[in-house]
């Protein structure tokens, strides 16, 4: 019985253990704005793969490969850091443009394992909407992070980059230039 009674205790601390060492868990946040323009006008901002000036913090971007397959972006940031991207799909003709992040620093976008698409789409005559859909773990991979990459936090980050990212462009097209 003592036996049994020390087989059922070590299970118990194991599976306590297990479950406290589970890592991160994927998070995922859709946002969307209303522009006051055409999708045509709208995907003209969007689809210019060469420029993503109107993503947040961004001041430069570089294209290579070819934009009919696939291709690699480097946003740079007013920060003179990097984000590396490579697309996964470009359908100009459905204004869909998805994307996974290969490089970034934390300290500018606390996430790893970033996926996203973007899509606009024709709201009446004279409106569009553009949705923005990514997929990301948090931007500690480990057990225990520290506060500013935990979970809450790196949703945050994503979730406010993408926020302030709508409103650029929403603000760029809307003033025409």
């Amino acid at each position: 019985m003592k036996k049994i009674t020390l087989a059922l205790a070590a299970t118990a601390a194991l599976v306590a253990a297990t479950a406290q060492a589970h890592g991160p868990t994927r998070r995922k946040i859709t946002e969307s704005i209303e522009i006051n323009a055409s999708a045509d006008k709208v995907w003209a901002v969007v689809g210019d793969l060469k420029n993503a000036d109107w993503m947040q913090n961004v001041t430069k971007t570089e294209l290579t490969g070819d934009p009919a397959g696939k291709f690699k972006r480097m946003l740079t940031l007013k920060n003179g850091n990097q984000i590396s991207e490579t697309s996964n799909k470009y359908k100009p003709d459905d204004k869909l443009f998805s994307y996974y992040i290969d490089k970034v620093d934390v300290k500018d976008l606390p996430a790893n394992d970033y996926s996203a698409a973007i899509t606009v789409e024709p709201e009446g005559n004279a409106k569009s909407k553009v949705e923005w859909k990514a997929a990301f773990y948090r931007g500690y991979m480990n057990n225990d992070p520290p506060p500013d990459l935990n979970d809450e936090a790196s949703e945050k980050g994503v979730g406010d980059w993408i926020k302030a990212s709508l409103a650029n462009l929403k603000a760029k097209v809307e003033k025409g230039s």
